[in-house]
């Protein structure tokens, strides 16, 4: 297992679209993760959004709780501390977050959907640099699900219109510094999978990420400077019939002696269009593959939301 996690250049999409396909469809159905080198997100991009990030976390908890919706499922804005824990878990993460959606420049039917972003008076630049990183993250995970597609045997532009007005979200996480005893049984974030589609993921200075191999070992996800890693989330598994699967990953807490650091990451997560039916493939199930009971990607997000506590009732 010492080369699951060997980059896949993304400049491979240019020169054999299907080598790239299957380079990621083999990694995502070996361990639900990718890690891609050479992609197009600008660097000046990435830096802009993590020093707007660090800033608006040094804020006081007053400041930041301005920004808190609790009655939005933490769907866009600040998560405070200790609010979102895992799927069947009690314990908390030990995180807080941000969230930046979709900009729509024209009227739509998903306003009582996709709330707008609030916009952070405290940090200059904030609402440019994280509404910047959202589109780019937005257009590349587009990219990489035209090789996805490929690889299922799919026209190349096939998930377009079905996630060309997805609630998808960028999210900002802090992990502070544990410099005091945290909550027992608390981790950084504990396992999970992914609700939405896929996800792409930049960022992460410390370490601690992990993916359950499907043998049942935990493997630590450490991708060189520079790469983004990809995985697949759940609404991607049940659309394929599980033929891709959404794997549970987790983030430790740090070792002792790194624990005065904080960690930061920076996941996108790319959803399909709320209306969207997701209904298993009829490839995948030819594959094997078992299908589940049709739903619709807001009504699937509603039901995970309540189940990790963003959403009471």
């Amino acid at each position: 297992m010492t080369n699951l996690f060997d980059p896949i250049s993304y400049k491979l999409w240019f020169k054999d679209k299907s080598a790239f396909a299957n380079a990621i469809g083999e990694s995502f159905r070996e361990t639900g993760f990718a890690v891609i080198s050479d992609h197009i997100i600008v660097q000046d991009i990435i830096d802009d959004v993590g020093a707007a990030t660090k800033s608006f976390f040094e804020r006081s908890e007053i400041t930041k709780k301005r920004y808190h919706d609790p009655k939005g499922g933490g769907q866009r804005g600040y998560t405070p501390f200790g609010t979102e824990s895992a799927k069947g878990e009690t314990a908390i993460d030990l995180k807080e977050f941000w969230h930046t959606g979709r900009r729509f420049s024209d009227p739509n039917d998903y306003n009582y959907i996709m709330l707008k972003t609030p916009s952070v008076s405290e940090v200059p630049g904030f609402d440019r640099a994280s509404h910047g990183l959202f589109t780019a993250m937005d257009e590349f995970g587009r990219d990489i699900l035209a090789g996805i597609a490929l690889f299922l045997g799919l026209e190349e532009g096939w998930f377009e219109d079905k996630v060309d007005r997805g609630n998808s979200i960028l999210r900002l996480i802090h992990y502070p510094a544990q410099n005091k005893p945290f909550p027992t049984g608390s981790v950084r974030a504990a396992a999970h999978e992914d609700i939405n589609v896929i996800t792409l993921l930049l960022g992460a200075e410390e370490a601690g990420l992990q993916v359950q191999h499907k043998s049942g070992k935990w493997l630590d996800i450490n991708p060189p400077a520079g790469t983004l890693v990809v995985n697949c989330g759940d609404m991607l598994q049940r659309y394929t019939a599980g033929y891709l699967p959404s794997t549970s990953h987790r983030v430790l807490n740090p070792t002792p002696e790194r624990a005065h650091l904080p960690r930061y990451s920076m996941p996108y997560f790319l959803h399909f269009n709320p209306e969207f039916l997701i209904e298993a493939l009829p490839g995948c199930i030819e594959k094997g593959g078992k299908a589940e009971a049709p739903i619709t990607a807001i009504d699937y997000l509603m039901e995970r939301l309540r189940e990790i506590g963003l959403v009471k009732g």
